[in-house]
């Protein structure tokens, strides 16, 4: 079986799941292939993923601490009819007492 992950700058990694023919562990060449080649790790951010479930760094964008949730944004758009400039100068708070406003008056 071949697994496979898409990362956000466009690289594909692929690793496949399988074992030694005579039923050994694998050798250090081919388990630093492996995890260089195939999973774009070190073997500590290999053990801390494994051990920790902490994802290794794969340059995702993070979104900001205060971004607006999409649903909120889809409903400031298209039922409140604000601009996207508009929505996009808005905290959080001020979204959502937009919103709150739409609901409670209709305006």
């Amino acid at each position: 079986m071949t697994y496979e992950l898409h990362l956000h700058d466009g690289r594909i990694l692929r690793t496949r799941i399988s074992h030694p023919v005579n039923r050994e562990t694998y050798g250090p060449g081919i388990w630093s292939h492996i995890l260089r080649d195939q999973l774009d790790v070190d073997q500590a951010t290999f053990w801390a993923c494994v051990q920790d479930g902490e994802k290794p760094d794969r340059g995702a964008p993070e979104p900001p601490p205060e971004a607006l949730p999409a649903d909120l944004v889809h409903l400031l758009l298209t039922k409140v009819r604000l601009s996207e400039a508009d929505v996009a100068a808005m905290s959080k708070e001020e979204a959502i007492a937009r919103m709150q406003q739409y609901w409670t008056t209709g305006t």
